[in-house]
């Protein structure tokens, strides 16, 4: 090998060993200032329950606060831009759910790839979605609600948490799989959707779990069904969609990512923070009481099922023809 390549190669090598002690050292160290937790919702839905329990925990364990800090706007993107921009230092993370599976295909001019622009860093939970509705709808199954729905067509309201959430997305594949003709009634987060559905302004919502559960076993909310191909532990006398609509299925999940280019270091020391606070028997408790199965793993483990999600959804987007209003 010439002097000269081999005098490249080193320098090379020594500027990579220099990089990689760099990035090891800005680990060690991290975190030494708050961190900024983006969730594109309103407070008081499954996305910031999710945040607001993982958040506690890394910053008891890391010694830093994790700050909660609610964007919610255009179906999720919002919150998503601001994170896919930010300088990847590992002071901003972000909450991701089924919408950044689903945006991907619903909308066709985002200034981000989701996949392209953002790193996964762990999974946290999967959890069913739930048909409920209003006590004063008369369905008490998911027959009965077919035929009213039926006989009432166009007059129903569908609440959801936003275009292109899974919430959205499962009722218009129960829509697209029964024929029923639902309005679709998109708020700015499940805490709006829930108060408007609590108050009978809208009829029917395809909730995820964590939000709608305590109004559920309080009985101010309905549950028809879940949304599961297998029934949810924490509502075991609730049926599922696919026992009325044989091959139905929908589910949302939830975990963490951050900007593309965050050093790994710092992405491996999240990863095994939040892994530990899902094996921790206080938080596993409340994740179950919440309806959610455990889903920790490894960062490439979280960016596949980001992957088949985004898959998945694309193929029910284009099947029902649903579109960003």
């Amino acid at each position: 090998m010439p002097r000269g390549m081999r005098r490249r190669l080193a320098v090379a090598l020594i500027c990579a060993l220099i990089a990689g002690s760099g990035a090891a050292r800005a680990a060690d160290d991290y975190p030494n200032h708050a961190v900024r937790w983006l969730v594109g919702y309103p407070p008081g839905g499954s996305t910031d329950i999710c945040a607001r329990l993982i958040g506690q925990y890394l910053a008891q364990k890391l010694g830093q606060q994790f700050i909660i800090e609610n964007k919610p706007g255009a179906g999720n993107n919002l919150a998503t831009e601001i994170a896919a921009h930010a300088p990847p230092d590992g002071y901003t993370v972000f909450l991701v759910n089924p919408a950044n599976t689903i945006n991907a295909s619903l909308y066709k001019n985002l200034s981000f790839d989701f996949i392209r622009d953002m790193a996964p860093v762990a999974g946290f939970i999967r959890v069913p979605n739930v048909m409920e509705v209003n006590p004063a709808v008369p369905a008490k199954t998911v027959a009965e609600f077919i035929a009213y729905a039926k006989s009432n067509p166009g007059k129903i309201n569908m609440a959801s948490s936003g275009v292109g959430t899974s919430v959205h997305l499962s009722g218009a594949l129960f829509m697209m799989m029964t024929g029923v003709n639902l309005v679709h009634v998109p708020y700015r987060g499940a805490a709006p959707a829930l108060t408007d559905m609590l108050a009978g302004h809208v009829q029917v919502m395809f909730d995820n779990l964590p939000s709608s559960i305590a109004h559920i076993q309080a009985g101010r909310l309905r549950a028809l069904a879940v949304t599961t191909a297998t029934r949810a532990a924490a509502l075991p006398n609730v049926p599922t969609v696919a026992d009325t609509v044989p091959g139905y299925e929908a589910s949302a999940f939830f975990g963490m990512a951050v900007p593309k280019g965050t050093p790994r270091p710092i992405i491996d020391k999240l990863n095994r923070t939040i892994n530990q606070a899902l094996a921790d028997p206080a938080l596993q408790a409340r994740l179950a009481e919440l309806g959610g199965t455990n889903i920790a793993g490894t960062p490439e483990d979280f960016g596949k099922m980001v992957v088949d999600e985004t898959n998945k959804w694309t193929k029910v987007v284009k099947a029902t023809g649903a579109t960003a209003e």
